[in-house]
């Protein structure tokens, strides 16, 4: 990149930010309206709160174990931690805290918008208890005990008006009338969807309406598990941390609470469901195997009193003990196909491979059976009465321990969960971040006040240097005039009272009027070469200040003791005659050309300037450009060019009508108007083309309401004004 390459693009960057500068009172009004919209916002968000738990997932269960040795296995299940993430997130958890605290109950206000929380109309809170909903607006409360309706309007908003001592429920979107009711008592109301068992309790006088909504279940959860969040704290940690956000402190921690309780109840009976289920069978195997073993005893004592005592041979005993062992294993199989009953089905790999074992053992029972009847028959019958009668001993006896030792596991079962911290009320808010908002808000509204300036800095792409103009058009730029912001708060003026004072007159100090005092040198010369002292002035488009440059040069010109003539020459729109007291519109140039009047002198009309003559437009007419190519113009021209010093004629924009050009034609200097940060350079050189196609020469440029911007070339100059004081 060359070195002139790098200059350009550094005054680039550096017009960029000086622009930006420049309008700094944009930027700071964007950043002021961005802080009261925060503000506002701010002020119509109510404050959230978060409330935490935690809860640690336990691998043993503790003292029972120790207690139970081997049986404990049977008790206690190992959980992860994802596991009871989700049961928290559960239907079964949060189903039950829905349904205790009536959370599937919501009820809110009519005036809860923006604009009425913005306002601060009403405090409208909703608390709820296990017993009742309570609603509170302002001073006033009332409690709903009892909200129980069809089916049909389960997820509808329902209109509850309240008047004294009576309610009624509408539909919220037709206004029809549901049921009627009584306040301070139960109402069981009937209606064509169903019966309704409404009650609605309050002390206080209301006179109100309110949306009341009864939600589903899963509308239920879902709204509570908006606001509801479960996760492991670290990684294989089993600690689990729980968080629940709202706008009252008090309902946000009730809630949490609740939810702790609720799976706290059902991780413990989950734990012990095992354990219930194999106590419930030993409650029905114990009082069998009793009358069991009281009736082999009585069998047995029976035959023993008849035959006497006999002893058994080795052989005989074999038999027995195997028999006991058998039916000993038998029930353990048993048992145990109880305890797997409760977790799985009859298809699970578990259950057909206890059933499996079980039908092995009770054939090997039958095979035995059958080696005993081949026995002598006493021997036999001793030996079957024997049997059952330990069997049944030891079967009762090993029952009975498991159900004392299982009654203990289940009195000492705490489950495998932990509540580590409860929820407790928060202090501090967590939303709305009011001093993040704040700073951002500054931010957001520099950005959006800087890319307005951008914006508006590309829009106004036109000429801001008059060394472009004089450089690419190769033409004088006579002078840079200033913008007038006394002259701005005339134009204010003009809609009110229809005249407009000239500047050179109410504040010849100003900044404008002396950059136009410049220019009369510049005349001077320009008009020393011309065919003669007619002075057109021009602009390529309306509102480049043809007008204002016209009048205030004129009188600049008078106040140097010039006679001085000024032409109203746009007899389209020109509003010349406002800015004289008494000027008479209604015959001018257009009044002249038309033939209506010809007498010049009766169309001259003094100013309150000393050597400075007006001439108004006149009457609009409807073919200008065709007047203006009459010899009339060329001798009125001629004329008058002998009776001044200097004529002025101020003529319509060129790229808009050829007025300007037709005038040029019979001036001796042409001066074009070109407004800074409006007039483009393409404008401009179409107006010196327009000029060239018929052989005018344009003499130069005045560069209009030039603004004061840090960094531009007009930055310092015009901060100045030397003044006289006053004696």
């Amino acid at each position: 990149m060359s070195q002139s390459d790098k200059t350009e693009d550094t005054i680039d960057l550096k017009e960029l930010f000086f622009s930006l500068i420049a309008q700094w009172k944009l930027i700071a009004v964007c950043i002021i309206l961005s802080l009261v919209c925060a503000l506002l916002y701010l002020r119509a968000t109510p404050d959230t709160y978060a409330v935490n738990a935690l809860v640690q997932v336990e691998e043993s269960k503790g003292a029972s174990a120790a207690l139970l040795g081997d049986l404990s296995s049977m008790v206690e299940q190992k959980q992860p931690a994802q596991a009871e993430i989700e049961i928290l997130k559960s239907r079964l958890v949060l189903g039950s805290v829905i349904q205790d605290l009536n959370l599937d109950i919501h009820i809110q206000g009519l005036e809860n918008g923006f604009i009425d929380r913005l306002a601060n109309k009403n405090q409208y809170h909703l608390e709820h208890h296990k017993d009742a909903v309570i609603f509170r607006d302002n001073q006033s409360r009332f409690n709903v005990r009892e909200f129980k309706i069809p089916a049909h309007f389960i997820d509808t908003n329902l209109l509850l008006n309240i008047d004294g001592q009576s309610f009624s429920l509408s539909d919220a979107n037709n206004q029809q009338v549901l049921v009627q009711g009584k306040l301070n008592q139960n109402n069981e109301l009937s209606s064509e969807y169903g019966v309704w068992n409404i009650a609605i309790y309050s002390q206080d006088q209301i006179n109100n309406s309110y949306l009341i909504k009864k939600m589903s279940l899963p509308a239920a959860m879902n709204q509570l598990t908006a606001h509801y969040s479960v996760a492991e704290k670290g990684k294989m940690t089993g600690i689990l941390g729980l968080n629940y956000q709202g706008q009252d402190k008090a309902q946000i921690t009730r809630i949490l609470n609740e939810i702790l309780a609720a799976y706290s109840k059902q991780n413990i009976e989950r734990r012990s469901a095992e354990t219930a289920q194999t106590l419930s069978f030993l409650d029905e195997q114990l009082p069998e195997l009793k009358d069991k073993l009281d009736t082999a005893e009585r069998a047995f004592n029976s035959f023993r009193e008849q035959s006497n005592t006999v002893d058994v041979t080795k052989e005989s005993e074999l038999y027995l003990s195997q028999s006991i062992a058998l039916e000993q294993q038998k029930a353990q199989l048993q048992q145990r196909q109880a305890e797997l009953s409760a977790k799985y089905t009859n298809e699970h790999p578990a259950m057909q491979e206890i059933n499996a074992q079980l039908g092995v053992v009770t054939q090997k029972v039958t095979e035995l059976e059958s080696t005993l009847k081949q026995l002598p028959d006493l021997q036999r019958r001793y030996l079957q009465l024997y049997r059952e009668v330990e069997v049944s001993q030891q079967l009762y006896t090993g029952l009975l321990n498991s159900y004392q030792q299982l009654r203990i596991a289940k009195a000492g079962e705490i489950g495998n969960v932990r509540i580590i911290d409860q929820a407790i009320a928060p202090i501090q808010p967590i939303a709305p971040k009011k001093l993040q908002i704040l700073i951002l808000s500054i931010f957001l509204g520099g950005f959006l006040g800087t890319l307005l300036a951008l914006l508006r800095n590309m829009l106004r792409s036109g000429v801001k240097d008059s060394t472009q103009i004089e450089t690419e058009l190769d033409l004088p730029v006579y002078a840079t005039v200033p913008r007038s912001e006394i002259q701005e708060s005339h134009f204010k003026l003009l809609k009110k009272k229809k005249f407009l004072p000239i500047l050179a007159i109410k504040n010849s100090d100003d900044l404008a009027i002396e950059s136009l005092r410049s220019m009369r040198t510049a005349i001077h010369f320009a008009l020393s070469n011309a065919k003669n002292n007619v002075i057109m002035v021009t602009g390529p488009a309306p509102e480049v200040g043809k007008s204002f440059i016209s009048v205030n040069l004129a009188t600049i010109l008078a106040q140097s003791g010039k006679c001085v003539l000024l032409i109203d020459g746009d007899m389209r729109r020109g509003y010349m005659h406002q800015y004289f007291k008494d000027a008479n519109n209604q015959q001018g140039l257009a009044t002249y050309l038309n033939g209506q009047n010809d007498d010049i002198d009766q169309l001259i009309q003094k100013s309150e300037v000393v050597n400075l003559d007006f001439i108004a437009r006149g009457k609009s007419p409807s073919n200008p450009s065709e007047l203006l190519s009459t010899e009339t113009f060329a001798k009125f021209i001629e004329e008058v060019s002998q009776r001044y010093d200097h004529i002025i004629i101020d003529t319509p924009p060129v790229l808009a009508v050829t007025d300007s050009v037709i005038i040029s034609q019979f001036s001796g200097v042409n001066l074009v108007v070109a407004r800074y940060a409006k007039s483009q350079m393409k404008e401009l050189e179409l107006v010196v083309n327009r000029f060239d196609q018929v052989g005018v020469k344009v003499n130069g440029f005045i560069l209009n309401d030039v603004q004061r911007e840090v960094g531009s070339p007009y930055g310092y100059g015009y901060n100045y004004a030397y003044t006289s004081k006053k004696d």
